[in-house]
């Protein structure tokens, strides 16, 4: 991995390159978001860096970076979710800041702590990465979906704040090109988008993994197996999902409903889907597993920035069938490695579900199509590519310091 670090490094550095990293939540595994972070921050090469994580929420496991706890609460609209509150501790992050005197900070949403994490780097003229892990702006018609006068006016705030924060930043990584351009037409400077996807273990998630016992002792049985894994929360397009189960009972589909992954909506799914088998939070290790052993990765929603659980699901065989919209849209060849449906149309989520139960010589096909796909990514790679420009962006920053 380390390869690429020392092509931008022969000359040796006075010391290690710092980074200061701002998260709202680092509880390890906890969503998409944090585990793509995740990947970043196991592979630090600490010869090279050093880094020190400001958050609200804590790792709960062993961790060998200086954290700096901010205090959080609870998110009114997702309950799952707290948000950092760095007024109430203004000095006491000036303070560790300022000794650990970043070249480089590194920030991971637009929330109050990032805006914090921002409005310091611009008053010391320190560069800013951040990644740009979630679509915010399409989760506002799902928390206000009770109230609808006021979808349009929180959605064109959250497109302001958004503009604000990464037109602030000096290189924002975005998953696809489809959400770079979506973005560029929400207002935020093309030049500072740079395509950064999501990488994938492959020795989890590939399709040797298959194991029908296993899926036999969920289900008690050998019928086909539709998947639903991910957050379990209304800004997927939980109610979607709700009609695709409804409308595969009405047209008497003889398979398995499987759900993975535990939220708010959780209750209710439960209740709207009463034959379906709730597994709750798996680990990598066991989603991998259950996704090679299933056969169609039902998924509507179009929120997502990317959605890894698309990629994952493609790569261990189980053959995607989700959401024209959104990011993860762009993880599909339409009719080669799955399928691409209207995104709140249940007869078209189960059309194309009947396609594939139909002719498994087409399910085969997008099997090896996926195959020859999932190999494309690595997150070897990837990290290789973020740490070479953090050491980019730590010279630029010397640079202009050296000018002054």
């Amino acid at each position: 991995m380390e390869k690429g670090i020392e092509l931008l490094s022969n000359k040796q550095q006075s010391r290690k390159i710092r980074v200061a990293f701002f998260a709202d939540v680092l509880t390890k595994d906890y969503d998409g978001a944090i585990k793509t972070m995740y990947q970043i921050i196991d592979r630090i090469p600490e010869n090279k860096f050093e880094y020190i994580f400001l958050c609200g929420v804590s790792p709960t496991h062993s961790f060998s970076h200086k954290v700096v706890k901010i205090p959080a609460v609870t998110i009114l609209v997702n309950a799952s979710y707290k948000m950092s509150l760095p007024s109430l501790t203004k000095n006491k992050l000036q303070n560790a800041l300022s000794e650990f005197n970043p070249d480089v900070i590194h920030i991971s949403t637009p929330s109050p702590l990032g805006f914090f994490g921002l409005n310091y780097a611009k008053e010391n003229n320190i560069p800013v990465l951040s990644i740009y892990h979630t679509h915010y702006i399409s989760y506002v018609p799902y928390y206000l979906k009770w109230i609808p006068f006021l979808i349009k006016p929180f959605k064109n705030l959250v497109i302001k704040i958004s503009r604000k924060f990464y037109n602030g930043c000096s290189v924002v990584y975005v998953p696809t090109t489809v959400m770079i351009q979506e973005l560029v037409g929400y207002g935020i400077d093309e030049k500072l988008l740079k395509q950064w996807a999501r990488g994938l273990d492959l020795n989890i998630f590939n399709q040797k993994r298959a194991d029908k016992n296993y899926i036999r002792s969920i289900t008690g049985n050998d019928k086909p197996s539709l998947l639903y894994a991910s957050r379990i929360v209304w800004e997927k397009n939980i109610e979607t999902l709700f009609d695709i189960y409804d409308e595969v009972i009405a047209q008497g589909i003889d398979v398995n409903f499987i759900v993975a992954g535990k939220g708010v909506a959780e209750p209710d799914a439960r209740a709207r889907m009463p034959r379906a088998h709730f597994l709750g939070y798996l680990s990598h290790d066991e989603l991998g597993k259950l996704y090679a052993s299933t056969d169609i990765f039902v998924f509507p929603s179009i929120s997502e920035s990317y959605g890894s659980v698309v990629a994952e699901a493609t790569a261990c065989g189980c053959t995607p069938v989700i959401a024209r919209g959104g990011g993860s849209q762009a993880l599909v060849k339409d009719g080669e490695t799955g399928f691409l449906c209207e995104p709140n149309n249940a007869k078209d989520y189960v059309s194309k579900i009947k396609l594939l139960l139909e002719n498994p010589y087409l399910k085969q096909q997008m099997q090896e199509e996926a195959r020859k796909y999932a190999e494309l990514f690595s997150w070897e790679n990837l990290t290789d590519e973020y740490f070479n420009d953090i050491v980019s962006l730590a010279q630029l920053r010397k640079k202009v310091t050296n000018q002054k």
